[in-house]
């Protein structure tokens, strides 16, 4: 344990990166969200003069402190940190402790970070006529607004996470056999499917492309440069911005993003009779208990016992 013991805690957890990379393949994105909150514990532990303490070192008391700068934290653009959000920061100093302890590194044990309570998840879905709203929002007389249509509802139709949809390449999409696979967080690799619908529009979307760039939702703007080394790939951020321009365009009383759409794929499943274990498969979840948070929401039993029992049903 002797070279071990002489590292800094920077290192420990640029280590602690590699392996959620190399060993563990986590997505970049979750890598990314670990880099953050861990760099954010290294700025506190320098704001307090301890930036070159030991593993074990890091004590409950130190934790305390921690928990405490980020519960009076101010962010300049976005304010206080949510009580979820502090949450975050504490989980991935447990999964670094963890990655400690699984190297005979000396230190707190995870589990003596208490996760404070949550409130739960405030879970956006767009009820039928809100959907249909916003799915006939785009004008489809234009090439910009066939293709946001066929995003649109290719986001409905499959659940796709909007980093997974700007991913898509168009010889991989079969709109014959009205499936294909996509690899997801973790590199988890899944069956998504294309309704009717979706394939139609997608396919007057296609039908209308003169160009040979190989994903399957292209900037148009950005082919009037013409580059070589560009193959116009929208973004996730222009994603994200076509949703809101067409939930402004389509009045819907609630601002939503593209993973509302997914959550509104998951409801619509789960309303219409599809068990959790199917729609946990359709959505790439590692773990059902991820996908229960749809059941409050989805469970037509409920609405049946509200209906027969209740006494303002009664007439």
């Amino acid at each position: 344990m002797g070279e071990e013991a002489s590292k800094s805690i920077n290192q420990y957890i640029t280590d602690f990166l590699e392996y959620c990379e190399i060993d563990k393949n986590l997505s970049s994105g979750t890598i990314k969200l670990y880099h953050y909150y861990l760099f954010n514990f290294l700025s506190f532990l320098t704001s307090q003069k301890k930036s070159d303490i030991k593993p074990d070192q890091i004590t409950q008391e130190l934790i305390r402190s921690y928990r405490i700068f980020l519960s009076h934290y101010i962010n300049p653009n976005k304010g206080p940190l949510k009580r979820n959000t502090q949450t975050y920061f504490l989980i991935a100093i447990r999964a670094f402790l963890r990655h400690l302890g699984r190297l005979g590194i000396r230190t707190m044990s995870a589990e003596q970070i208490e996760l404070g309570k949550t409130h739960d998840r405030n879970l956006k879905f767009l009820a039928p006529e809100y959907l249909e709203r916003l799915l006939n929002s785009p004008s489809i007389s234009s090439k910009y607004g066939l293709r946001d249509k066929a995003i649109l509802e290719m986001l409905f139709s499959t659940g796709l996470r909007v980093s997974e949809l700007v991913k898509l390449d168009r010889d991989k999409i079969n709109l014959k056999s009205r499936e294909f696979g996509v690899i997801g967080k973790g590199s988890k690799v899944r069956v998504v499917f294309l309704s009717k619908r979706a394939v139609y529009w997608v396919d007057q979307y296609l039908a209308k492309r003169v160009d040979n760039f190989k994903p399957l939702f292209i900037r148009y703007s950005s082919l009037i440069k013409k580059s070589d080394t560009d193959d116009h790939r929208l973004s996730v951020r222009s994603i994200e911005m076509l949703v809101d321009k067409y939930a402004n365009k389509a009045r819907l009383p609630i601002k939503i993003s593209p993973h509302v759409l997914r959550h509104s794929f998951a409801t619509d499943l789960l309303t219409s009779g599809a068990d959790l274990r199917s729609v946990q498969e359709l959505l790439g979840h590692a773990n059902v208990s991820t996908t229960q948070i749809y059941t409050h929401v989805t469970n037509p039993q409920l609405k049946k016992t509200h209906e027969k029992f209740h006494s303002g049903n009664k007439e």
